[in-house]
């Protein structure tokens, strides 16, 4: 288990509190988990960054951990989301940061970087650009087909809203993009089966697992818990019982409705932030970027010819980083070879303080 060596703040963000752990001094890196994870999701960057010369600062997103977590979906959206992270930039006296994200992190850290490109100095992600929940799949924002076509079964596309695209998904099988849009069931079921789904959900998204299992499964009446595999005991090569136990407890909540609230709102959002990227739609990214992902990760099966697009829409692409024996969660999976990959990145663009 990583040593704890950092140090926690909490971050008033507007209306909302985020709590951060922070560690080093020099330029601001700012890391950003999905779902799931916590900012101890990069307890295995904090040091290195450290040593290297940054500042390394991990947040709870909104919804997670020990930051605040409203009920409404309202507080999640694209631009909410976008106003958070600015403020911890500013809470930091950061003109500027790095930016890292992975799962929803990084469509939050695309978003700045498309979006508010003038704060961040550099950027790095884990999946590409515009296939979030909300994306249009870098195919830009003018509509593809005609009114009367059918709804495509599409996770990100320029036509129809998410939402819609998920429930046609959903048809042919269990899809946890669908699932998730109703209030109500999801919260029961998490809040039941809490660490048994984060046992499989963080197995399935491994390198070992089996997450499109799912396939094999019809939507009705079934629940997450009953598409994910079982998962072997832990500890596995990458997670610990102990750092396991770390995850439980930060998603733990007295009202057990927002325990898992921070993601359930990521997915639910979708049409909203759909919408709210529309006047981006178009826009390429032009910040420095590094992409390093697992090249075993299961979610990549939602993003197709993302390479050819990502190299025709990001001109800031500097390189595409694919690491071996990992998934989805690929700086917890190999934290040495992230770490080789991201901090020599970094440090081609820290010259100003």
């Amino acid at each position: 288990m990583v040593e704890v060596t950092w140090q926690e703040r909490m971050i008033k963000a507007g209306p909302v509190r985020l709590r951060a752990i922070e560690q080093g001094s020099g330029p601001l890196v700012l890391m950003i988990h999905g779902f799931p994870g916590l900012a101890y999701s990069w307890r295995h960057q904090m040091a290195p960054l450290a040593a290297a010369g940054f500042r390394a600062v991990a947040i709870d997103s909104l919804g997670y951990g020990g930051s605040d977590r409203p009920a409404a979906a309202s507080f999640y959206t694209a631009n909410k989301m976008q106003d958070y992270l600015l403020a911890v930039l500013d809470a930091y006296e950061a003109a500027d940061a790095f930016v890292i994200g992975q799962d929803f992190g990084a469509q939050y850290a695309w978003n700045l970087a498309v979006r508010a490109p003038g704060r961040v100095r550099a950027l790095i992600a884990t999946i590409p650009y515009d296939y979030d929940m909300a994306g249009r799949a870098m195919l830009g924002g003018a509509p593809r087909l005609r009114p009367e076509d059918p709804t495509p079964a599409q996770a990100a596309a320029p036509d129809r809203l998410p939402s819609a695209r998920f429930a046609v998904m959903a048809r042919e099988h269990f899809v946890h993009l669908h699932y998730f849009q109703e209030v109500g069931p999801a919260e029961r079921e998490l809040a039941a089966g809490g660490a048994e789904f984060l046992h499989r959900i963080f197995h399935a998204l491994s390198h070992e697992g089996d997450l499109w299992r799912w396939k094999t499964v019809a939507s009705q009446g079934k629940g997450y818990l009953d598409v994910l595999p079982p998962a072997p005991a832990l500890p596995w090569s990458w997670l610990s019982q102990a750092e396991f136990q770390v995850f439980l407890r930060g998603y733990d909540h007295p009202d057990p409705a927002l325990r898992f609230i921070g993601g359930l709102n990521s997915y639910r959002t979708a049409d909203a932030n759909w919408e709210i990227g529309r006047p981006w739609a178009d826009e390429d990214v032009r910040v420095p970027t590094l992409f390093v992902y697992g090249a075993d990760d299961p979610s990549f099966g939602f993003f197709p010819d993302w390479e050819a697009r990502m190299r025709r829409r990001v001109p800031g692409l500097r390189a595409i980083v694919p690491v071996a024996g990992a998934g989805h969660f690929v700086q917890q999976e190999t934290p040495p070879l992230f770490n080789e990959a991201i901090i020599p990145f970094l440090r081609g663009f820290s010259a100003r303080a």
